[in-house]
């Protein structure tokens, strides 16, 4: 069996098929497929409403991007979506932070009709700290009529992706939480279905293994549910034990 150093010094980077010379399927150590990849477009921006505008989204292919520290990726997100009119059939936000702006900037798109489904993945460490604040908040404007979805867990991920009722699978992927940092930061902004269905594919066990709202139980059935086995105060007393005569 060959080993790798026989494969290096066979190795041609002009062949267009990457094949080596004399292959044989016994070899262990296999040369990887040529990459067509697609041309970066290089960009460098400080306000995020600029950059929704300037992109184009009819022709968006892939957009490498580093931003300023004061560059917030939510409301990128808003401004690009509402700039292009686009229709997201689904959105899935996974980050390991976020802001109180960020909530509102999703309930606006929602509100306005942009966004028909809204899942949101983030950090155990987020969630423990903000269980009494943010994500409180996060649950009374977004948990409305079974379109939104929150999942914890150790994740570490900015990766935030729409599928649009126009067929486009918009994927955006960096070092950005959906709050500013104050640091440079850097993404990535690709229509993509093959990284989309990737992300998806795990994405959707997350949400189902680690899912914070059960949406098989409706905030006004669970609460007919309870008041009606809610016995009156007229009941409870004629079911207090009798004490024993001696």
């Amino acid at each position: 069996m060959r080993d790798f150093n026989e494969i290096a010094n066979n190795f041609n980077k002009n062949h267009s098929d990457f094949k080596l010379k004399g292959s044989r399927s016994t070899s262990r150590y296999i040369k990887p497929k040529k990459d067509n990849s697609i041309p970066y477009k290089r960009l460098k921006y400080k306000n995020a409403e600029k950059l929704a505008k300037d992109l184009d989204f009819k022709a968006l292919d892939r957009v490498f991007v580093v931003v300023d520290g004061s560059f917030i990726f939510g409301d990128f997100i808003e401004a690009f979506i509402v700039n292009h009119n686009i229709l997201v059939k689904e959105i899935t936000l996974s980050t390991l932070s976020m802001n109180q702006d960020n909530v509102d900037s999703l309930k606006n798109l929602i509100d306005a009709g942009y966004i028909e489904k809204l899942n949101l993945i983030v950090s155990d460490y987020f969630y423990s700290h903000e269980i009494s604040n943010l994500i409180k908040y996060a649950y009374e404007k977004l948990d409305h009529e079974d379109r939104f979805q929150l999942a914890v867990c150790r994740t570490h991920t900015k990766i935030y992706q729409m599928e649009t009722e126009g067929g486009k699978f918009i994927v955006m992927h960096g070092s950005a939480n959906l709050r500013s940092s104050d640091n440079l930061e850097q993404f990535v902004i690709e229509d993509s279905k093959e990284i989309y269905d990737f992300n998806q594919f795990y994405f959707k066990n997350i949400l189902e293994r680690y899912k914070t709202i059960n949406k098989s139980i409706k905030s006004k059935e669970l609460w007919q549910v309870v008041a009606k086995d809610i016995p009156t105060s007229t009941t409870i007393e004629a079911q207090q034990p009798q004490e024993c005569e001696d």
